[in-house]
């Protein structure tokens, strides 16, 4: 009966969620992540490159049929599909602004992962604490793209409705 309460009292113990966390970390050159050794998968880890770089970060969305198919594939909730679709929801529901494309990106990446025609990126993404908000916490973000020909033609990510 003993072994049966100790038993219990563990199962109880560790099924209570811990609200610990270890700070997720970026990599220390993320732009060396996108390379690689395999022709095809370099061409297609550069094209995410600077669509993080060029058009997420310095907004020059002009530069968008450079790096996306004119059909993209959108499976974030918030955007439509099409270059077009995606192009204005950065420009006029976002109302990013263009500024200089840096020299390197500063997109807080912790991975990145080519196989075939995919490519996804792991960025750190902070939040307010809910309970403290004068505290942070971090967690993964990831985008997601399947490429055609070097552009992207379809993307996921962990997006939800406002």
């Amino acid at each position: 009966m003993k072994q049966l309460l100790i038993a219990m009292a563990l199962t109880a113990a560790l099924a209570t969620p811990v609200f610990a966390q270890e700070a997720v970390t970026p990599a220390a050159n993320p732009d060396a992540l996108f390379t690689s050794k395999d022709p095809v998968l370099n061409r297609n880890k550069q094209a995410a490159y600077h669509i993080f770089k060029d058009l997420l970060e310095a907004g020059h969305w002009d530069l968008a049929d450079k790096y996306l198919t004119k059909r993209y594939i959108q499976h974030n909730p918030n955007a439509v599909s099409g270059i077009q679709g995606v192009v204005d929801y950065f420009t006029k529901v976002l109302k990013q602004k263009e500024k200089p494309i840096p020299a390197k990106m500063s997109a807080k990446v912790v991975a990145v992962v080519a196989e075939g025609d995919y490519v996804t990126v792991a960025t750190v993404r902070s939040f307010k604490e809910p309970k403290d908000p004068s505290k942070t916490y971090t967690t993964t973000w990831f985008d997601m793209w399947r490429f055609v020909d070097g552009k992207a033609d379809e993307h996921w990510d962990g997006a939800l409705k406002p």
